[in-house]
């Protein structure tokens, strides 16, 4: 696969959020996130819009979190990558993998895994019906095609979160690629467009680290390489549900965003002064840029926060 680089960094962090509302405090504690740990590495940071799920993708939310960007000082590498502008690359590496003979196709339905599966850390683990080759013909159903997994062991070392071991055909089972209705899935897009882009570093929350063991399972079908990886904690509301547009996460306030930012890196486990609060965007910045510490993330994969 054909990589994207400007030779000009070592290092290369991406921020990908989903189109599906604004930029919230949840979000913003990813971006932050991202964004520091790449400048204060001497780093590239790059924007990318997954935007896959078109169900759920909200006209005019990814220019809304872009403007937000901007606003609150974040500037970005390069184009912005949209990924349902991406669809022959995931088609290109889907006819690789068919063709090397790691996929099947399979119909059956949310109900059938559901009433024949077991609950493994990600939720139902695929019992492999069609994975002999169940007769498709006899069904009316269109097919999503599911990668073909093995025992092996995927480990990788996460700067947040450690040693990380996972089986993924025992943990997780065959995995969708590309559902009946023609979408792909998150999990060969990140991994076709971490490569493409030259992705080198990778800092998102913690909801994601159990998908991480079937991208790195992924890089290694499609002789790609792994970045390295840090998940931070995600943050949640007063009953336990991640902040997102379902849960009515509030946007962030941009006529006075410095108490979101400064609670955000705190939440990150930084240790900002509270006079930061009633500064500027610049000094801000600099603080930030100048005391951040990966170290001194929570392990924790879920924190409460409640929004200044």
């Amino acid at each position: 696969m054909k990589q994207q680089s400007t030779g000009i960094s070592t290092y290369r962090g991406r921020f990908a959020p989903s189109p599906t509302g604004a930029l919230h405090l949840g979000s913003l504690v990813t971006a932050i996130a991202s964004y520091l740990e790449a400048r204060t590495r001497g780093g590239e940071w790059l924007v990318r819009i997954e935007d896959l799920d078109v169900v759920r993708t909200l006209p005019g939310a990814a220019q809304q979190i872009m403007q937000t960007l901007e606003l609150l000082g974040m500037s970005w590498d390069g184009e912005i990558i949209y990924q349902s502008q991406r669809q022959a690359a995931y088609q290109a590496a889907l006819l690789r993998l068919e063709n090397e003979g790691f996929m099947y196709p399979c119909t059956c339905s949310r109900k059938e895994i559901a009433d024949t599966a077991l609950i493994g850390v990600d939720g139902p683990i695929y019992p492999g019906s069609c994975r002999a080759g169940r007769s498709i013909a006899l069904s009316d159903r269109p097919s999503a095609w599911r990668i073909r997994t093995d025992n092996r062991l995927i480990h990788f070392e996460d700067s947040v979160q450690g040693s990380i071991c996972q089986r993924v055909e025992n943990e997780i089972g065959d995995f969708v690629l590309r559902r009946a209705d023609g979408i792909y899935s998150y999990q060969l897009a990140v991994v076709v467009d971490d490569a493409w882009q030259g992705i080198t570093h990778v800092v998102r929350g913690a909801d994601l680290l159990h998908s991480t063991s079937r991208q790195i399972y992924l890089q290694k079908l499609l002789s790609v390489e792994t970045p390295c990886y840090s998940h931070v904690p995600v943050v949640v509301n007063e009953q336990g549900e991640k902040l997102s547009k379902q849960t009515r996460a509030e946007p962030i306030n941009l006529t006075n965003p410095l108490p979101q930012l400064v609670a955000a890196l705190r939440f990150l486990g930084q240790n900002p002064p509270e006079e930061l609060s009633k500064s500027d965007l610049s000094t801000f910045w600099e603080w930030a840029l100048a005391n951040w510490c990966v170290g001194e993330i929570p392990r924790r994969s879920h924190v409460f926060l409640k929004e200044p």
